[in-house]
């Protein structure tokens, strides 16, 4: 809530940036026109050269001035949480091979993720493309240096799970009726009593769960997601003992615009520290949420080695934000990951290469053309 706030107050870094960059089109504007004066062979007078001097020292420190003002609230650390081995490959029309997805998952980790998204406990009937989960978790669950949570639907796949010695699982709900009874088959308050279930099933065995949240800015049947109703579904999963909740924009239908006031909702209801995003990239808004996110306070970031995913039902919904083109912003904006981007490109290469698919990530494709050799930023 104090975020919020406080969005609301320095909001118009913004509106300031914007016009740092009007600013700067005048500024061209009038090499141009020393352009067009040298072309005509005409001597611009002395007065002309110290204005233009003096307005690009006073464009410097305005835009010095403007970045501050834009990004003082962006945390100086953020967690990126890689979904790539299951929210990426559920989507994926042919079947990934086992050892290829825990080739991956090994590589992620060993890139400095520290949160990798292993697998789901779902009915091969519904995913097919996990139903390899209990032979993924099997190797993974040996691997050091990092957490690999799984998604469980209800009590069936969370016992499944614990049979395989998961660490930490996750629950998916939705903001939109229609959409929860498309993607598990019950209304959106039968779900969260049946998470309840597991929840409380989790805290037993000290396992921490965390939340998902689907459609939380418009849903591919109903159309726009009210805010309110998203705040309420998050703040559901947060009071039955989920330690973050992700908010997944499952279409990529959101903008800055739409995402400010929905994430302005959430932030009303539950603590900022809680509040994960997850954005797809379908209509390329992808990393503009992401950094008003930032600058929100939000300090956790799902993302997809390679822009790898979609969502087999939402009809339409593109991949993931690609975690290299998070990263990549990241690095520009000065915030710590801890995390290697060449070694994640070089995760993507692989992964791609197995199943036959062109790497989505543009940050991926422009750092390997620049550096064709390298493994490693450190």
């Amino acid at each position: 809530m104090l975020y919020a706030r406080a969005w609301r107050k320095t909001g118009r870094g913004l509106g300031f940036a914007t016009a740092m960059l009007l600013r700067a089109a005048n500024h061209d504007n009038s090499r141009i026109a020393y352009a067009r004066i040298i072309h005509d062979e005409q001597k611009p007078s002395s007065m002309w050269f110290q204005h233009a001097q003096h307005s690009s020292e006073a464009m410097q420190r305005e835009g010095i001035k403007g970045f501050v003002e834009v990004t003082k609230n962006i945390p100086k650390f953020v967690k990126i949480v890689e979904v790539g081995p299951r929210d990426g490959l559920q989507n994926e029309k042919a079947s990934v091979p086992t050892a290829v997805k825990i080739e991956l998952i090994q590589r992620l980790a060993g890139a400095g993720l520290r949160v990798v998204e292993a697998t789901s406990f779902v009915s091969p009937k519904w995913i097919p493309q996990l139903a390899d989960a209990k032979d993924v978790m099997a190797a993974v669950r040996s691997f050091k240096g990092a957490q690999f949570p799984v998604l469980v639907p209800n009590l069936k796949g969370f016992d499944a799970a614990m049979a395989c010695g998961v660490k930490e699982i996750a629950i998916f709900a939705s903001a939109s009726e229609t959409f929860s009874q498309k993607n598990i088959n019950c209304s959106i308050e039968n779900s969260l009593q049946r998470y309840e279930e597991v929840v409380n099933a989790a805290q037993k065995n000290a396992i921490p769960v965390r939340g998902y949240l689907s459609c939380v800015v418009a849903c591919p049947d109903e159309g726009p997601i009210s805010p309110s109703k998203v705040a309420f579904v998050a703040k559901k999963l947060l009071d039955m003992g989920c330690y973050e909740v992700s908010l997944g924009d499952t279409i990529g239908a959101g903008t800055p615009g739409t995402v400010l006031q929905m994430l302005e909702a959430v932030m009303e209801a539950v603590p900022t520290k809680k509040v994960a995003v997850h954005f797809h990239d379908t209509y390329g808004q992808a990393l503009a949420n992401i950094f008003l996110a930032l600058q929100m306070g939000i300090s956790i970031v799902d993302s997809s080695v390679a822009g790898l995913g979609g969502c087999p039902y939402a009809k339409g919904a593109t991949g993931n934000v690609a975690t290299e083109d998070v990263l990549y912003m990241l690095n520009g904006l000065g915030v710590q990951t801890d995390v290697d981007i060449m070694k994640v490109i070089s995760a993507g290469e692989y992964v791609c290469s197995h199943i036959g698919r062109q790497n989505s990530s543009k940050a991926a494709i422009a750092l390997r053309r620049k550096f064709p050799s390298q493994q490693s930023m450190l």
